[in-house]
Order: C-alpha cells, then sequence, then structure tokens
C-alpha cells in the first residue's frame, strides 16, 4: 500500500444519471477548435451540464462538477484512467499494520495561488472543514476520528476502523486541498483558493452560465496545464448542447443522452465514452415496510424476470450500453459474467413466482418519474402490468432525489455510478448507504461486509463476489444495462483517456489534438 514513483504527469494518465433541464444561451467563441484565444495562447471551450453550487471545498461534487474543482485544486492523490490510484500533493502513503492509521508524505514544492506554501496544517485545515462539514460528500470521511499534522510534510489519518474506500476518496472530494488562509473568506463560494493549475477570472466569470479560468504561472506540475485559458459553459438544455458543438462555440462537451449521439458525430465531432452508470430498479423496500410485496425475494424476483433488458437498451440508450444484471462494475473482482444471465425474460416464471408468494393477481406498486425517465417509466409500467403489478407514477419534480431518499417510494427506476467495491457497498448496500433509504439490513450481507473490512488483499475479492452473488441472488437491484457515457470534441481538441470512475476525464487529459 505504499506509493512513491511521483513523475510529472503527462497527459495520458463518476452520477447519478442527468435530469432533463432548461436553455442556457451559448455565447461565441474567444477562441478557435482547441482555441486560439490570442498571441500564441490556446483556449479550451467546454460545454458542462451542470454549474458549480459553489467553490468551497466543503460543499464540493465529482461526477459532472469535476472541472469546476480540478482547475483550481488539486487533490492529495489521483486516480488514473488506468483505474490505479496514483500520487499527486501526496507522493507517498502507508497504513499501520491494522489499516486505522494513514500517514501521507506531500510534495515540498507545492504553492497555493497566493504563493503560501503547502505544508501538513493545510490538509488537516482541509480534511477537517469537509469531515465536520454538511456537505454531500461528507460521508467519505466518516471513517476518520482525527487528522494531525506529523511535521511540515506529513499527515497522520486516524480511523475509528479500517475504510479499503479511502485512498479512493482522497483522489475525489476529500482530497481537495484549501489554501488554509482562505478558509473563512466571505468569497470563498464564488472565488477558489486552492494550488490547482488554473485561477478563476472572476471579472469574466457571469454565475450560472461561465466560468473563465487562467493558465497559473509558477504551477508544480507544469505538464497539465494543456490550456492558457479554460471557458466552462453551463448549458443545461442537451438539445442547446449538441447545437453549440455542431456551431463550433464549444471544443468539448458532455452528452447527456444517447440521442445526441449520433448528431454529434454527424457534424465530425469524435466520442470519448465509458460504462460509468448502470441503469434499472432500485427495489429498496425490501423489508415490506412500506409496500408489503417487495418483502418477499419471490416477488422481487418476479420483478427482475419481467424485465425484457435488450428491448429497454435498444428503447431508451439506443443500443448505446451493455446489458447486465449486476450492479458492481466489469472491472470489480466482484464481477461475475454469470450473474448477467440470472434473471432472463420470462413472462411465464415471473407471474408463477408472483403466485407462489402470494400475488398471482398482482397489486400496486408507486414509483416515481422525471421527464428524462419517460421512455424508460412506460416500457417498465408496461412489463409490470404484464404480469400484473400496476405502477402508479408520480412526478416529484426537483425533488425527485430527495423524495426517494426520504424515503417515499419502495421502489423506483434509477442511474446511478458503479463504484469501487467497497465505495459502491457504501454508497448502495450497507445498512447506511445513502440509497439504502430504509436502511434495510440483512445477517448475510453484514457478516460478508465486516469479513471484507477485517480480510486483506488476498480474501477481499472473493469476499465481495461472495456479496455480489447474494444481492443479485436477492433481488435488491435490477439492473438492465451500462450505459454508455460519452463526452464530444470537436477538430483540434482531443481525450487521451477517460476515467474508469467518472463521468467526465480528468482536465488533465484533455489536450489539443
Amino acid at each position: 500500500m505504499l506509493r512513491r514513483d511521483m513523475l510529472k504527469l503527462t497527459g495520458t494518465t463518476v452520477a447519478i444519471g442527468a435530469m432533463s433541464l432548461g436553455v442556457v444561451a451559448c455565447g461565441g467563441s474567444s477562441g478557435g477548435s482547441g482555441g486560439s484565444g490570442g498571441s500564441g495562447s490556446t483556449t479550451l471551450r467546454m460545454g458542462l451540464m451542470v454549474a458549480p453550487t459553489t467553490f468551497d471545498p466543503v460543499g464540493a461534487e465529482w461526477g459532472n462538477r469535476l472541472p469546476y474543482y480540478q482547475a483550481p485544486y488539486d487533490t492529495l492523490l489521483l486516480a488514473a484512467s488506468s483505474g490505479e490510484i496514483e500520487p499527486y500533493l501526496a507522493t507517498e502513503w502507508s497504513y499501520d499494520e491494522s489499516e486505522t492509521e494513514l500517514t501521507l508524505t506531500l510534495r515540498d514544492d507545492v504553492t497555493f495561488a497566493d504563493d503560501s506554501p503547502l505544508t501538513a496544517d493545510a490538509v488537516v485545515t482541509s480534511m477537517t472543514r469537509f469531515k465536520d462539514g454538511s456537505g454531500p460528500d461528507a460521508n467519505y470521511l466518516a471513517s476518520v476520528d482525527t487528522v494531525t499534522a506529523a511535521d511540515d510534510h506529513t499527515v497522520v489519518i486516524t480511523l475509528t476502523q479500517p475504510d479499503p474506500a479511502l485512498l479512493n476518496y482522497l483522489t475525489r472530494t476529500a482530497g481537495l486541498v484549501l489554501n488554509p488562509a482562505a478558509a473563512e473568506n466571505e468569497d470563498l463560494a464564488t472565488n477558489p483558493a486552492g494550488s490547482g493549475p488554473y485561477v478563476l477570472d472572476t471579472s469574466a466569470t457571469i454565475t450560472n452560465n461561465i466560468y473563465v479560468f487562467t493558465k497559473r504561472e509558477g504551477y508544480w506540475n507544469p505538464d497539465v496545464q494543456h490550456y492558457d485559458r479554460l471557458e466552462m459553459r453551463f448549458i443545461e438544455d442537451t438539445t442547446a448542447m449538441v447545437n453549440a458543438l455542431q456551431a463550433k462555440e464549444l471544443d468539448y462537451a458532455k452528452l447527456a443522452n444517447a440521442e445526441t449521439f449520433a448528431q454529434a458525430e454527424s457534424s465530425g465531432a469524435v466520442l470519448h465514452s465509458n460504462e460509468l452508470d448502470f441503469q434499472g430498479l432500485l427495489l429498496l423496500d425490501r423489508a415490506g415496510t412500506m409496500v408489503e410485496a417487495l418483502g418477499d425475494v419471490r416477488v422481487r424476483q418476479a420483478i427482475a424476470h419481467a424485465m425484457d433488458r435488450e428491448a429497454l437498451l435498444e428503447a431508451v440508450a439506443l443500443g448505446f450500453g451493455t446489458v447486465t444484471g449486476q450492479v458492481f462494475p466489469t472491472g470489480s473482482e466482484a464481477y461475475d459474467e454469470a450473474l448477467d444471465e440470472r434473471y432472463p425474460y420470462d413472462v411465464e416464471k415471473a407471474k408463477a413466482l408472483l403466485a407462489e408468494a402470494g400475488y398471482a393477481d398482482g397489486f400496486a406498486v408507486e414509483m416515481p418519474t422525471a421527464a428524462s425517465f419517460q421512455t424508460a417509466a412506460n416500457l417498465i409500467a408496461q412489463y409490470l402490468s404484464d404480469i400484473g403489478i400496476t405502477a402508479n407514477y408520480v412526478q416529484p419534480g426537483n425533488n425527485f432525489i430527495a423524495d426517494m431518499l426520504a424515503p417515499k417510494f419502495g421502489m423506483t427506476f434509477m442511474a446511478l455510478e458503479q463504484n469501487p467495491d467497497w465505495q459502491l457497498a457504501n454508497f448502495m448496500i450497507s445498512p447506511t448507504a445513502t440509497f439504502n433509504p430504509f436502511g434495510y439490513q440483512d445477517p448475510e450481507v453484514d457478516a460478508l461486509l465486516e469479513e471484507y473490512l477485517t480480510g486483506d488483499e488476498t480474501t477481499r475479492g472473493a469476499t465481495m463476489k461472495a456479496l455480489n452473488t447474494y444481492i443479485v441472488e436477492q433481488a435488491w437491484f435490477v439492473p438492465f444495462y451500462r450505459a454508455q457515457g460519452s463526452v464530444a470534441t470537436n477538430d483540434g481538441t482531443t481525450v487521451t483517456a477517460m476515467l474508469p470512475s467518472n463521468t467526465l476525464p480528468n482536465i488533465y487529459d484533455v489536450t489539443p489534438a
């Protein structure tokens, strides 16, 4: 668990599915494709589907907001496109034997944008603020007890229990390092203060429209500063996004749905893709406290058999993706190809299971939906109807996620990212997981999670595979497919590598072609 080989990075080193949205105009270019923004300068014009809610790392989110934070801030560790965790601000890391004490060694040549040096105290301030804050990812540091500075360039993190996902969290929002001198700044939400490769140009930035960053002179890792200027344009409407790309007003664009893929390619844009998210049903009320029928595993298995995954992939994602029956990604040791075939489309089998469970006449279930999910919602309702289950949809609007997690629904269609193993378990499976809003517990699952936590590298893969097999057999989820996510680039711009763990690539991997 020790990494020392910190090298300067070159260009060759994840989210809840998007809801549909309103239109934001995309202005003209200050640079060309790949961007000529002035005498010998380069500009990258990026189309992003969300705006930052704050530049204070306490409230930071990764996923579609990754570029807003990677530009002004550095992370302690780096998630590489290979799937490995690499050094960044921290050049070395090691755990003690109990895996409850993590020691980080920091670079000694890093400065913040105001030229003050990065020290261990900055990391202590940043992680403590993040842990004690109320941001969306604060639970990343739930296992952290204390963060202390052993000396100017050594940080010691003490845990209440081992957390195999902690290193990964330090490549994301929990690893963002703030200049401690700015911790109390009243304008921190709109004016970031980090050690990153770019500085926000507040005079050129228009909130909820365009965010402009300029190259920072004296940055410790100039090999990742591929542009002199970054223009991050918030374009909420999917049609407006692809239109701006076709009009050459953007060099790079996040494409939110499959309908825009062919349109982008027809104009000469190149797609760069991964399969980060799975889409399918979350059968959340596994104890049957709200929807009694869902407490019977045979009912959940019936629902799994009722879904024609191939047809759903073609109709909803236009074939852009891969059919699956499990929530763990293909790169996980938990993944088992055979589990993708556990629930073939079989209406008669589904009806027989319902009858065996005492629901031969079916039942009704209330589910949330949203405009961007309408095609999927209609098909799901039809498949459920075919086996006697009535889906009654409600429209929570902007409260879709909040109402789901309240919880107000026993089951729902959803798109969720496929995380690394322990992170996924704490995202969807454990009793305290975000997407286990009923807090459902199963003794077998609890035992496997404990076995993983107390195991070592030689046994953890087998333990997680056993967990995956069990939750598939118990039909906790009904995944349909892993959906292709894409960003598009115009001539003069390319993406050298997509991340397996995020919907967007690292900004370091977006380069002039």
